[in-house]
Parts: C-alpha cells; sequence; structure tokens
C-alpha cells in the first residue's frame, strides 16, 4: 500500500487538478458542437513543443512550455475568427484542418529527432507517472487563475455557448469573447499536454461532460456528475497502470480506456432509465 500512494499519489492529485476544470470547458465545448477543437488545440500545443525539442530544449522546459503556447494561441485566433453568423463551412471543417496539419508537421519535425518515435508516444500518452508535487502546483496554479477568470465572466462565457444569438442582441461582441474563451482554453490544454499528453486531454474534456449531460440539463449537477465520473476514471485508470503488468501499463491510456468503460456503462443506464420512463408512461 505504501508503494503504491507513493508511485500513484502525485499523479493521481494531477488527475483531480485537471478533472476540476476540464469538466467545466468541456460542458461548453460539447453544447458549442465544437467536438474536436480541444484535440486540435491540444496538438497544437504539441506542435509548439515539438518544435522547441527540434531547437534544443527538452519538453519540460520553460521554452517547450511558451511554444505550445504560442501555437495554441495561433489556433484559438483563428477558431475565434471562424466562427460566423451565417456559416457556409461548419467551424468543425476548420477544427479538423487545424488538426490534421498540425499532427502532420509534429511528425515531420519529430522525424528529425534522434528519439523522434518516443517523444510521438509521450505527445500522445504523455508522462503521468513522472508527475511531481511541482508539476502538480504548477497546474494548479494555472488553473486556479482560469477558473476564477471564468467565475467571474461566466455569465457571458455561457451565453455565447449556449445561445450566441441572444448574446448577440445584448450587444456582446462574439468574436471577443470567443477569443478569450479558446485563449484561456489554451492555456489549460497547453499546461495538460505536458503532463497527460493529447488523448488525455481529449478525454477529461469530453467523456465526463458527454456522460454528465445524459443523465440532466443543469450545470451544477453536470459538474458534480462528471466530477465524479473523472474521479472513477482516474482511479480505475491508475489502478489498471500499476497492476496490469509486472512492468505495469501506460497510464494515459489506461486512463482513456477507463473513461471508456465508464462512458458505456453511462449509455446503458440511460438507455435503462429512458425504457424505464417510457414504460412507466405507457
Amino acid at each position: 500500500m505504501d508503494d503504491l500512494i507513493r508511485i500513484l499519489g502525485y499523479p493521481f492529485l494531477a488527475c483531480l487538478v485537471l478533472m476540476s476544470i476540464h469538466c467545466y470547458l468541456g460542458l461548453h465545448i460539447v453544447t458549442r458542437g465544437v467536438i474536436f477543437v480541444d484535440l486540435s488545440l491540444a496538438q497544437m500545443a504539441a506542435l509548439g513543443s515539438s518544435l522547441a525539442l527540434l531547437l534544443g530544449y527538452e519538453i519540460g522546459d520553460t521554452q517547450a512550455y511558451l511554444g505550445g503556447l504560442i501555437f495554441t494561441f495561433v489556433g484559438a485566433t483563428l477558431f475565434a475568427l471562424s466562427r460566423m453568423r451565417k456559416e457556409k463551412i461548419p467551424q468543425e471543417a476548420i477544427i479538423g484542418i487545424v488538426y490534421a496539419v498540425a499532427s502532420a508537421a509534429t511528425i515531420l519535425i519529430l522525424s528529425q529527432s534522434p528519439h523522434g518515435t518516443e517523444h510521438i508516444k509521450a505527445m500522445l500518452d504523455g508522462g503521468l507517472l513522472y508527475v511531481d508535487g511541482y508539476g502538480v502546483l504548477k497546474i494548479l496554479i494555472v488553473y486556479i487563475v482560469i477558473g476564477i477568470f471564468h467565475y467571474l465572466f461566466r455569465r457571458q462565457f455561457m451565453l455565447i455557448s449556449t445561445n450566441p444569438a441572444e448574446a448577440l442582441a445584448r450587444g456582446m461582441k462574439i468574436r471577443l469573447w470567443d477569443f478569450l474563451f479558446y485563449i484561456t482554453f489554451g492555456f489549460v490544454v497547453t499546461t495538460a499536454v505536458q503532463i497527460v499528453g493529447v488523448l488525455l486531454v481529449f478525454s477529461y474534456l469530453i467523456i465526463p461532460a458527454v456522460c454528465a449531460m445524459f443523465f440532466t440539463d443543469r450545470i451544477i449537477p453536470r459538474l458534480i456528475i462528471g466530477w465524479g465520473i473523472g474521479i472513477l476514471a482516474s482511479a480505475l485508470g491508475l489502478l489498471i497502470s500499476y497492476y496490469g503488468s509486472s512492468d505495469g501499463l501506460p497510464s494515459g491510456s489506461s486512463i482513456v480506456v477507463s473513461f471508456g468503460a465508464v462512458f458505456i456503462v453511462a449509455v446503458l443506464l440511460r438507455l435503462l432509465i429512458k425504457r424505464r420512463v417510457i414504460t412507466d408512461t405507457d
């Protein structure tokens, strides 16, 4: 038990910090219908970090973090500008293009590195088991700042996500608020990608939010359900990673698979509840 706590203690704390704001932002993303924007921005962050790696820096260096932020801000600006009132081209198409180009560019850059294959794997799966107290504190500080900002302007952010037409009627500058949303979202994604990788960032943002939306339309209950799902999947995934084999299993992938299992259970539970409601009505 002591070894379990020593090895998984900080990684689990990191998961709790990630989940705290990712579930909230995920509700915005799913409501907006731009499901893959987080994956696209995460890949932009990975591209910036990869470029810093090619220039001689390490993935955990400040230069790599700043490189990820710069590229994420470019993506955030593009997504804010691409949102139109009358869209001839769905914004999801722009998001997909950015993701594909960023992924290809990352592969090209890392192909010039002697350990390119290992770095690509690290970008996808992260290094959650190697996170320490400093890493958790770094994430916590960034997330507290972003969380306070979103709390102060929660009504504006929620309105442009749920009812952009009403926001426009009230005289709100949609593109400005979109830009602020994606910039703060970029900080969250860039910070998380360095710790847990692209796949787990996507999972924390989308799966708890989607599962919560199966069962309630209210924001606070959605957050509570999402947080509960995140805690369950994180704990289950880390235990699978620890006990999965003699050498251990990749922690990020283990948590993603656990999220998948929890998602299946949520879908089945939702169908069961819906069927019972229909039966009671009849």
